[in-house]
Protein backbone atom coordinates (compact mmCIF):
# COMPACT_ATOMS: atom_id res chain seq x y z
CA UNK A 1 0.00 0.00 0.00
CA UNK A 2 1.58 3.29 -1.08
CA UNK A 3 0.14 6.68 -0.53
CA UNK A 4 1.21 10.18 1.01
CA UNK A 5 -1.15 10.40 3.56
CA UNK A 6 0.17 9.97 7.39
CA UNK A 7 -2.84 7.66 7.82
CA UNK A 8 -1.90 5.20 5.07
CA UNK A 9 1.74 5.43 6.32
CA UNK A 10 1.11 5.25 9.59
CA UNK A 11 -1.06 1.80 8.48
CA UNK A 12 2.01 0.89 5.95
CA UNK A 13 4.44 0.98 9.30
CA UNK A 14 1.75 -0.63 11.45
CA UNK A 15 1.54 -3.81 9.44
CA UNK A 16 5.31 -3.93 8.94
CA UNK A 17 4.91 -5.88 12.54
CA UNK A 18 3.02 -9.08 11.94
CA UNK A 19 2.85 -9.43 15.79
CA UNK A 20 0.59 -6.39 16.23
CA UNK A 21 -1.69 -6.70 12.72
CA UNK A 22 -2.35 -10.41 13.92
CA UNK A 23 -3.56 -8.97 17.43
CA UNK A 24 -5.42 -6.06 15.39
CA UNK A 25 -7.51 -8.51 13.00
CA UNK A 26 -8.11 -10.73 16.19
CA UNK A 27 -9.80 -7.65 18.20
CA UNK A 28 -11.72 -6.96 15.11
CA UNK A 29 -12.64 -10.83 14.83
CA UNK A 30 -13.66 -10.71 18.52
CA UNK A 31 -15.49 -7.26 18.26
CA UNK A 32 -17.62 -8.35 15.19
CA UNK A 33 -18.44 -12.00 16.24
CA UNK A 34 -19.30 -10.00 19.80
CA UNK A 35 -21.85 -7.95 17.91
CA UNK A 36 -23.45 -10.84 15.86
CA UNK A 37 -23.68 -12.67 19.25
CA UNK A 38 -27.52 -12.68 19.12
CA UNK A 39 -27.37 -14.08 15.10
CA UNK A 40 -24.24 -16.36 15.48
CA UNK A 41 -24.63 -17.81 19.39
CA UNK A 42 -26.75 -21.31 19.40
CA UNK A 43 -28.16 -20.50 22.47
CA UNK A 44 -29.09 -16.72 24.06
CA UNK A 45 -28.58 -17.05 27.35
CA UNK A 46 -31.03 -14.54 28.46
CA UNK A 47 -34.14 -16.45 27.50
CA UNK A 48 -34.84 -18.61 30.10
CA UNK A 49 -37.12 -20.89 28.68
CA UNK A 50 -34.21 -22.03 26.40
CA UNK A 51 -32.59 -23.15 29.50
CA UNK A 52 -32.99 -26.38 31.54
CA UNK A 53 -31.28 -26.65 34.74
CA UNK A 54 -30.75 -30.95 33.41
CA UNK A 55 -28.39 -29.88 31.09
CA UNK A 56 -26.46 -28.15 33.70
CA UNK A 57 -22.53 -28.19 34.21
CA UNK A 58 -22.39 -30.99 31.36
CA UNK A 59 -18.68 -31.48 29.86
CA UNK A 60 -17.48 -30.24 26.55
CA UNK A 61 -19.19 -31.94 23.62
CA UNK A 62 -22.78 -32.74 25.13
CA UNK A 63 -26.12 -32.74 23.75
CA UNK A 64 -28.50 -31.12 25.60
CA UNK A 65 -32.27 -31.57 25.83
CA UNK A 66 -32.81 -28.75 23.35
CA UNK A 67 -31.43 -31.27 20.74
CA UNK A 68 -27.95 -29.23 19.83
CA UNK A 69 -24.48 -29.82 20.86
CA UNK A 70 -22.63 -27.70 24.00
CA UNK A 71 -19.50 -27.43 22.33
CA UNK A 72 -17.38 -25.95 25.21
CA UNK A 73 -20.37 -27.56 27.63
CA UNK A 74 -22.84 -26.06 29.86
CA UNK A 75 -22.89 -23.60 33.41
CA UNK A 76 -24.44 -23.72 36.87
CA UNK A 77 -27.71 -22.64 35.17
CA UNK A 78 -27.29 -24.72 32.15
CA UNK A 79 -26.39 -22.20 29.36
CA UNK A 80 -24.52 -23.39 26.72
CA UNK A 81 -20.83 -22.02 27.52
CA UNK A 82 -20.31 -21.30 24.08
CA UNK A 83 -23.07 -18.71 23.99
CA UNK A 84 -22.59 -17.35 26.89
CA UNK A 85 -19.04 -16.24 26.19
CA UNK A 86 -20.18 -14.68 23.15
CA UNK A 87 -22.51 -12.62 24.86
CA UNK A 88 -20.63 -12.14 27.98
CA UNK A 89 -17.72 -10.79 25.27
CA UNK A 90 -20.18 -8.32 24.07
CA UNK A 91 -21.44 -7.46 27.70
CA UNK A 92 -17.28 -6.79 28.69
CA UNK A 93 -16.40 -4.88 25.55
CA UNK A 94 -19.18 -2.51 26.04
CA UNK A 95 -18.38 -1.66 29.16
CA UNK A 96 -14.64 -1.88 28.51
CA UNK A 97 -15.56 1.00 25.26
CA UNK A 98 -18.17 3.20 26.86
CA UNK A 99 -15.73 3.46 30.06
CA UNK A 100 -12.88 4.55 27.85
CA UNK A 101 -14.48 6.84 25.98
CA UNK A 102 -15.96 8.80 28.78
CA UNK A 103 -12.65 8.63 30.86
CA UNK A 104 -11.49 9.81 27.72
CA UNK A 105 -13.52 12.52 27.37
CA UNK A 106 -13.57 13.75 30.96
CA UNK A 107 -9.92 13.43 31.10
CA UNK A 108 -8.75 15.28 28.29
CA UNK A 109 -10.58 18.08 29.25
CA UNK A 110 -9.96 18.86 32.13
CA UNK A 111 -6.24 18.29 31.46
CA UNK A 112 -6.15 20.73 28.24
CA UNK A 113 -8.35 23.48 30.39
CA UNK A 114 -6.03 22.64 33.46
CA UNK A 115 -2.96 23.35 31.16
CA UNK A 116 -4.66 26.17 29.20
CA UNK A 117 -6.05 28.34 31.96
CA UNK A 118 -2.76 28.12 34.71
CA UNK A 119 -2.05 29.55 37.93
CA UNK A 120 -4.62 28.55 40.40
CA UNK A 121 -6.99 26.69 38.11
CA UNK A 122 -4.64 24.75 36.79
CA UNK A 123 -2.96 24.01 40.60
CA UNK A 124 -5.77 22.92 41.97
CA UNK A 125 -6.91 20.46 38.94
CA UNK A 126 -3.58 18.80 38.99
CA UNK A 127 -3.13 18.43 42.40
CA UNK A 128 -6.43 16.56 42.57
CA UNK A 129 -5.45 14.82 39.58
CA UNK A 130 -2.09 13.57 41.68
CA UNK A 131 -3.98 12.51 44.86
CA UNK A 132 -5.73 10.22 42.87
CA UNK A 133 -3.42 8.76 41.14
CA UNK A 134 -1.75 8.37 44.29
CA UNK A 135 -4.78 5.11 44.92
CA UNK A 136 -4.26 2.26 42.71
CA UNK A 137 -7.28 2.27 40.46
CA UNK A 138 -8.66 -1.38 41.39
CA UNK A 139 -9.05 0.25 45.03
CA UNK A 140 -11.15 3.20 44.25
CA UNK A 141 -13.16 1.00 41.33
CA UNK A 142 -13.75 -1.41 44.29
CA UNK A 143 -14.99 1.56 46.71
CA UNK A 144 -17.56 2.99 44.11
CA UNK A 145 -18.91 -0.25 42.62
CA UNK A 146 -19.79 -0.84 46.36
CA UNK A 147 -21.42 2.02 47.10
CA UNK A 148 -22.92 2.70 43.51
CA UNK A 149 -24.24 -1.00 43.91
CA UNK A 150 -24.74 -2.94 40.66
CA UNK A 151 -25.75 -2.60 37.16
CA UNK A 152 -24.01 -1.63 33.75
CA UNK A 153 -23.83 1.99 33.90
CA UNK A 154 -22.90 1.91 37.45
CA UNK A 155 -19.93 0.14 36.73
CA UNK A 156 -19.52 2.25 33.91
CA UNK A 157 -19.55 5.38 36.67
CA UNK A 158 -17.13 3.50 38.37
CA UNK A 159 -14.49 2.65 35.91
CA UNK A 160 -14.58 6.21 34.56
CA UNK A 161 -14.32 8.12 37.85
CA UNK A 162 -11.60 5.29 39.30
CA UNK A 163 -9.54 5.85 35.41
CA UNK A 164 -9.96 9.63 34.03
CA UNK A 165 -6.66 10.79 35.88
CA UNK A 166 -4.56 9.01 33.29
CA UNK A 167 -6.30 11.07 30.34
CA UNK A 168 -6.32 13.86 32.60
CA UNK A 169 -1.85 13.96 33.18
CA UNK A 170 -1.34 12.89 29.43
CA UNK A 171 -3.33 15.36 28.25
CA UNK A 172 -1.78 18.22 30.53
CA UNK A 173 1.67 17.20 29.49
CA UNK A 174 0.87 17.28 26.06
CA UNK A 175 -1.06 20.43 25.95
CA UNK A 176 1.27 22.58 28.16
CA UNK A 177 3.48 22.14 25.52
CA UNK A 178 1.07 22.60 23.00
CA UNK A 179 0.06 26.05 24.96
CA UNK A 180 3.55 27.97 24.68
CA UNK A 181 3.63 27.46 20.67
CA UNK A 182 3.34 30.11 18.29
CA UNK A 183 0.31 28.73 16.82
CA UNK A 184 -1.41 28.79 20.02
CA UNK A 185 -0.18 32.59 20.55
CA UNK A 186 -1.60 33.74 17.42
CA UNK A 187 -5.42 32.43 17.90
CA UNK A 188 -5.07 33.87 21.50
CA UNK A 189 -4.52 37.03 19.63
CA UNK A 190 -7.79 36.77 17.45
CA UNK A 191 -11.07 37.35 18.81
CA UNK A 192 -11.75 33.47 19.20
CA UNK A 193 -13.20 32.33 22.74
CA UNK A 194 -10.78 30.37 25.00
CA UNK A 195 -13.18 27.28 24.64
CA UNK A 196 -12.81 27.22 21.02
CA UNK A 197 -8.54 27.44 21.04
CA UNK A 198 -8.44 24.67 23.39
CA UNK A 199 -10.95 22.33 21.55
CA UNK A 200 -10.69 23.38 18.12
CA UNK A 201 -6.42 24.03 18.45
CA UNK A 202 -4.86 22.39 21.25
CA UNK A 203 -6.50 19.17 22.01
CA UNK A 204 -6.26 17.76 18.55
CA UNK A 205 -2.55 18.22 18.64
CA UNK A 206 -2.62 16.16 22.04
CA UNK A 207 -4.52 13.15 20.41
CA UNK A 208 -1.51 10.90 19.71
CA UNK A 209 -0.10 10.30 23.10
CA UNK A 210 -3.95 10.25 24.40
CA UNK A 211 -5.29 7.37 21.90
CA UNK A 212 -2.16 5.07 23.18
CA UNK A 213 -3.85 5.79 27.02
CA UNK A 214 -6.78 4.89 25.52
CA UNK A 215 -6.14 1.57 24.29
CA UNK A 216 -4.46 0.61 27.37
CA UNK A 217 -7.41 2.02 29.30
CA UNK A 218 -9.93 0.05 27.24
CA UNK A 219 -7.84 -3.19 28.10
CA UNK A 220 -7.29 -2.19 31.87
CA UNK A 221 -11.70 -1.28 32.02
CA UNK A 222 -12.20 -4.68 30.79
CA UNK A 223 -10.15 -6.17 33.41
CA UNK A 224 -11.05 -4.35 35.97
CA UNK A 225 -14.86 -5.47 34.92
CA UNK A 226 -13.94 -8.65 35.00
CA UNK A 227 -12.49 -8.30 38.70
CA UNK A 228 -15.36 -6.50 39.81
CA UNK A 229 -17.95 -8.98 38.52
CA UNK A 230 -15.88 -12.28 39.84
CA UNK A 231 -16.01 -10.39 43.49
CA UNK A 232 -19.70 -9.82 43.12
CA UNK A 233 -19.85 -5.82 42.95
CA UNK A 234 -19.65 -5.80 39.43
CA UNK A 235 -22.60 -6.57 37.11
CA UNK A 236 -25.46 -8.21 38.24
CA UNK A 237 -26.02 -12.39 37.84
CA UNK A 238 -28.52 -11.86 34.70
CA UNK A 239 -25.73 -10.21 32.39
CA UNK A 240 -23.28 -13.29 31.31
CA UNK A 241 -19.71 -10.92 31.23
CA UNK A 242 -16.79 -13.17 30.94
CA UNK A 243 -15.81 -12.23 34.87
CA UNK A 244 -19.54 -13.18 36.14
CA UNK A 245 -19.24 -16.58 34.18
CA UNK A 246 -15.90 -17.61 35.76
CA UNK A 247 -16.98 -16.52 39.07
CA UNK A 248 -19.81 -19.04 38.39
CA UNK A 249 -17.57 -21.77 38.02
CA UNK A 250 -15.12 -21.37 40.13
CA UNK A 251 -16.64 -22.87 42.88
CA UNK A 252 -17.04 -25.90 40.39
CA UNK A 253 -13.43 -26.23 39.58
CA UNK A 254 -11.90 -28.69 42.59
CA UNK A 255 -14.82 -31.49 41.30
CA UNK A 256 -13.05 -31.41 37.98
CA UNK A 257 -16.02 -28.94 36.01
CA UNK A 258 -12.87 -26.90 34.71
CA UNK A 259 -14.15 -25.88 31.76
CA UNK A 260 -17.09 -23.54 33.41
CA UNK A 261 -14.34 -20.86 34.14
CA UNK A 262 -11.61 -22.06 32.15
CA UNK A 263 -12.99 -21.35 28.61
CA UNK A 264 -14.31 -17.65 29.62
CA UNK A 265 -11.14 -16.98 31.39
CA UNK A 266 -8.83 -18.32 27.99
CA UNK A 267 -11.30 -15.99 26.31
CA UNK A 268 -10.97 -12.48 28.40
CA UNK A 269 -7.10 -13.72 28.36
CA UNK A 270 -6.51 -13.27 24.44
CA UNK A 271 -8.99 -10.06 24.34
CA UNK A 272 -6.63 -7.82 26.73
CA UNK A 273 -3.60 -9.08 25.31
CA UNK A 274 -4.52 -8.46 21.98
CA UNK A 275 -5.53 -5.10 22.62
CA UNK A 276 -2.43 -4.21 24.76
CA UNK A 277 -0.35 -5.75 21.69
CA UNK A 278 -2.44 -3.34 19.59
CA UNK A 279 -1.53 -0.46 22.03
CA UNK A 280 2.35 -1.38 22.21
CA UNK A 281 2.57 -0.22 18.48
CA UNK A 282 0.58 2.05 17.97
CA UNK A 283 2.50 3.72 21.16
CA UNK A 284 6.23 2.62 19.47
CA UNK A 285 4.53 4.17 15.78
CA UNK A 286 3.77 7.63 17.65
CA UNK A 287 6.71 7.76 20.10
CA UNK A 288 9.95 8.54 18.13
CA UNK A 289 11.97 7.46 20.54
CA UNK A 290 10.56 4.02 21.11
CA UNK A 291 11.18 3.49 17.13
CA UNK A 292 13.70 0.96 15.87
Amino acid sequence: MNGNSPLLRFWDEFVENRVALAAFLLVVAIVGIAALAPIVAPQDPYDLASLALADARRPPGFVGSKGFTHWLGTDAQGRDLLSAILYGLRVSLQVGLAAGAFAFAVGATLGAVAAFAGGRTESFIMRFIDLQLSFPAILLALVLAAVLGQGKWQLVTALVTAQYAYFARTAHGAAAAERAKDYVMAALSTPLSARRVVFRHILPNCLPPLIVVATVQVANSIALEATLSFLGLGLPVTEPSLGMLIANGFQYMLSGRYWISIYPGVALIVLIVAINLVGDQIRDQLNPRLRR
